[in-house]
């Protein structure tokens, strides 16, 4: 029998025992791995090689993420066609013997491997005919490290910006606590009261990106809990705005518009502060003129029965090209200061109520943020 592998037909015999009493070998195309699934299809590189040690598949994903070409791997031995090295530089097929070596190996676990210059993940599974048998196919997984790098990117990143962030609160806690310390008695009352009130302004601040940073962990890991219990949207609104004009901000800069009657609605009480806590800081400091805060029904036909709520600025905005990236992490709307974290939390809470949210132009041409959270049921009763 023939497949057709990766472009190249190669043959493959799937006939009776041979004479050692072994059975046939395994095929290599969709009979092997799936009715109607080709290995081409898969996501992930896939190599195979037969008990001689020569490569029978090699399918499209190995091809571009090794760039070797199909129809110059395959029907080579594995060696040649695969020339992996591990960090040192040695051969890893020489390194490893899959087909030689302990006959109670199963396989590699995925490790971190050169090819030519580039990296690349690779695991690989040895099937016996027979636990302890010798090796009839070896079945080798790869993956580029696009990906990871990503990954770990990300992870560099955010451990900058905490650093950052911890840095500046920190250092002047210290300062002024280590002042008052030595220089107590040379203050006056207000002196003292200035400082001990910037080093309580630096720990509230501390205090938020920790819990920033435990958010991100729980939303990231799926472990974000959602303790609902009844909560009146309009009056947390109006909550928010009270504590806007109690830090400063004038009261008729804010307009809240109510379409009533509203569904009664169960959400967590504090993460509905946060996300409305998040949303008005954010059109206070990056925009400008009123901020309009509307709390109504869901009107969406084709959404279940909820609350909808719209903060709204008429600031500059946010460029058309940059909204996708809103919910992202670490994306600032401005210089302005701010972690790039909330709105990625901000998305997490409310899909975590199975809600949506959204971000587009305001009529007046600022931000305009929208979300909208299902009625849902209590705690008690889930």
């Amino acid at each position: 029998m023939s497949v057709r592998t990766s472009g190249v037909t190669v043959a493959t015999d799937s006939g009776p025992a041979d004479a050692a009493g072994r059975g046939p070998s395994p095929a290599t195309g969709p009979e092997a791995y799936g009715a109607g699934l080709d290995p081409d299809d898969l996501p992930d590189g896939l190599v195979v090689s037969d008990e001689t040690g020569r490569v029978v598949c090699f399918n499209a994903a190995a091809a571009r993420i090794t760039g070797i070409a199909a129809e110059d791997a395959l029907g080579r031995p594995l060696e040649q066609a695969l020339p992996l090295q591990d960090v040192e530089g040695r051969r890893w097929w020489r390194l490893t013997d899959p087909y030689g070596g302990l006959a109670i190996r199963r396989g590699q676990p995925e490790r971190n491997l050169l090819l030519g210059g580039r990296e690349v993940l690779v695991s690989a599974r040895y099937v016996r005919s027979r636990p302890t048998g010798p090796v009839q196919r070896l079945v080798i997984a790869l993956r580029g490290t696009e990906a990871r790098r990503r990954t770990e990117l990300s992870h560099a990143e955010l451990i900058a910006t905490v650093a950052h962030e911890l840095r500046s609160p920190l250092t002047s806690v210290k300062g002024f606590t280590a002042t008052l310390l030595q220089k107590w008695e040379r203050f006056t009352d207000d002196q003292k009261r200035l400082m001990l009130e910037t080093v309580d302004a630096d720990a509230n601040r501390v205090t938020r990106l920790i819990a920033e940073l435990l958010d991100i962990s729980r939303i990231d890991s799926g472990r974000l809990e959602v303790r609902r219990q009844r909560v009146d949207m309009i009056a947390a609104v109006r909550r928010h705005v009270q504590a806007q004009t109690t830090a400063g901000q004038q009261p008729d800069r804010f307009l809240i518009r109510m379409r009533e009657p509203l569904p009664d609605l169960w959400a967590d009480p504090d993460k509905v502060d946060q996300v409305l806590g998040n949303l008005l800081e954010n059109a206070v400091r990056h925009g400008e003129g009123t901020v309009t805060i509307e709390v109504g029904p869901v009107t969406d036909a084709t959404s279940t029965e909820g609350t909808s709520v719209t903060v709204s600025d008429e600031g500059p905005g946010i460029p058309e090209e940059s909204m996708s990236r809103v919910f992202t992490r670490f994306w600032r709307g401005s210089k302005r200061g701010g972690t790039g974290l909330g709105l990625y939390i901000v998305k997490g809470i409310v899909e975590a109520h199975g809600g949506t949210i959204t971000v587009g132009r305001a009529p007046a041409g600022g931000a305009q943020f929208r979300f909208s959270l299902p009625v849902a049921t209590p705690a008690f009763l889930a």
